[in-house]
């Protein structure tokens, strides 16, 4: 297990840091929630794409929702070494979420959400390496980071009680404001992360506590369905300097010394409810941060969740747009910090460079940690198999990939296996006649959908070649073409903007030279 991190060179102080689910959630579309023993027939989430796959999880989306309006964020925590790990990580990178993980070769959270045609939703969550997050391993990998902040956010949701109490003894050892969201029925926390003292010591080192309504029921049955009843009950429960209860489309109720009412949340044409508290807390943590006043505070907190369901998914991936929304939905002015994005103008020096050598070097070990011999088993024999019958090893990519084919034709020529470079455009105008049956052609694509390599590839294809694909993404149709498969994905390629091959390629060249090597 490693430890990673994107943090600013000076070790900037930071607003809110947090510490929870992270989550890849595959949204699936249905005509209606199912009960026990039913059965239904999922619906296109788009044309043609029966699931999609959206950026997740209670902390990183409050995170994510707060960084809109331009907190400042950080996020830490165990995660998976896994694509849907390194799909989180980009997020948080776009967004400028500062990250501090503990990366493990386990696989990363995941929630299998099922959205019906009013916008409700069924959740069921893997929590993955987030549930194996230890007391011991935030005090001893995270207190620093805990540290910078003004305030913590924590959750009752996938992360074990203990790792979450450590968390906040921590920040109020230090003096740092704590806020915990109370995403699940305390009975389903207490089968998944702990004890009944556990969650009563988390829910009592809050500041703020945040319940959603079926949460605080069960914790005060005796308020009724009212939430602003409930949100009062919780507050003598707990003992915290203020609760909000949110009550979905309605809005939500505050119980604080300063102000004690229900703010209701703007209508809105719900498509998707996922998120929706998270989006909401985002915004009461910059009403926190910024010293608004409590009932100013659920006025923003409740157009951040109406922003939220008005789109599938939860985190804001288009940040702009989402900061546009919130401020047309609360309708009052805010005075925003800048959007942490990437400035494409900005001075570029030696700092540039180390940060995207320290990028290279961090996506090349997450490749690293989940490569294993199969996939150069299977390669490593059709170079065999092809050698054997006489045929040749030939080796094509299109723009950079085409000078990553020069170079592993000679690779692989050097350490004695004969290769050819073969050309990316020019195989489907006669140059493809060089590639006989018994030959081996090696495609390289970061996509693995540039038209033009796939046009070659069924070119050869056809002439009985087989093909091993060298792409970043294995669900590609390059990938899907192949006879067998090498894994060149990363998440970052490092640089101002992120979008010059840098890292990609070397993944590429690495995993082919470790292929020569073999």
């Amino acid at each position: 297990m490693s430890q990673t991190g994107k943090h600013s060179p000076e070790q900037r102080a930071l607003d809110v840091v947090g510490i929870g689910s992270m989550v890849v959630d595959r949204v699936h579309r249905t005509p209606r929630i199912l009960g026990r023993d039913a059965k239904v027939v999922l619906r296109d989430v788009e044309a043609d794409v029966p699931v999609v796959s959206h950026v997740g999880g209670v902390v990183l989306n409050h995170l994510g929702w707060a960084a809109v309006l331009g907190l400042r964020t950080g996020i830490f925590g165990r995660q998976g070494a896994d694509p849907n790990g390194r799909m989180l990580r980009a997020a948080m990178d776009r967004l400028g979420i500062e990250r501090d993980l503990l990366i493990e070769g386990s696989g990363t959270s995941v929630a299998e959400i099922f959205v019906d045609d009013a916008g409700g939703r069924a959740i069921y969550m893997a929590p993955g390496a987030t549930a194996r997050t230890t007391a011991e391993q935030v005090r001893e990998h995270h207190a620093d980071f805990i540290r910078r902040a003004s305030r913590l956010t924590t959750e009752v949701s996938q992360l074990p009680l203990a790792a979450a109490l450590e968390a906040l003894s921590i920040a109020r050892a230090a003096g740092i404001a704590t806020v915990v969201d109370l995403d699940v029925p305390p009975s389903d926390a207490l089968a998944a992360l702990g004890d009944e003292a556990s969650l009563d010591a988390v829910l009592a080192a809050a500041d703020l506590l945040k319940p959603a309504k079926s949460a605080a029921r069960e914790l005060v049955p005796d308020a009724g369905s009212d939430p602003l009843a409930m949100a009062r009950a919780m507050r003598k429960r707990c003992g915290n300097a203020a609760v909000v209860v949110t009550d979905g489309e309605a809005g939500c109720a505050i119980a604080t010394d300063g102000f004690e009412g229900f703010v209701r949340a703007p209508a809105v044409k719900a498509v998707d409810t996922t998120g929706a508290g998270d989006a909401f807390l985002g915004g009461l943590l910059w009403a926190l941060q910024a010293d608004l006043d409590w009932e100013a505070a659920g006025r923003l907190a409740n157009a951040c969740g109406a922003a939220c369901v008005e789109k599938l998914g939860a985190f804001p991936d288009d940040a702009a747009a989402a900061r546009v929304r919130v401020l047309e939905l609360h309708g009052g002015d805010l005075d925003l910090a800048p959007l942490a994005v990437a400035d494409p103008v900005r001075p570029t020096g030696p700092e540039e460079a180390l940060a995207a050598l320290d990028i290279g070097i961090e996506e090349l070990l997450e490749l690293r940690s989940r490569l294993d011999g199969s996939m150069f088993e299977r390669a490593l024999a059709l170079i065999r198999s092809a050698r054997a019958s006489g045929g040749r090893v030939h080796v094509t990519g299109i723009g950079k990939p085409e000078h990553v084919a020069h170079y592993v034709a000679s690779l692989l020529s050097s350490t004695g296996t004969p290769a050819t470079f073969l050309h990316g455009t020019e195989a489907v105008h006669g140059s493809a006649g060089q590639v006989e049956s018994a030959d081996l052609v090696i495609a390289i694509s970061n996509s693995g959908g540039t038209r033009e390599l796939l046009e070659t590839v069924s070119a050869v294809k056809g002439l009985g070649a087989r093909v091993i694909g060298v792409t970043g993404n294995l669900d590609s149709p390059l990938a899907r073409a192949s006879d067998a498969v090498l894994d060149a994905g990363v998440a970052r390629e490092g640089g101002p903007l992120g979008l010059a091959p840098r890292a990609s390629i070397a993944a590429e060249i690495l995993v082919l030279a470790a292929l020569a090597a073999a």
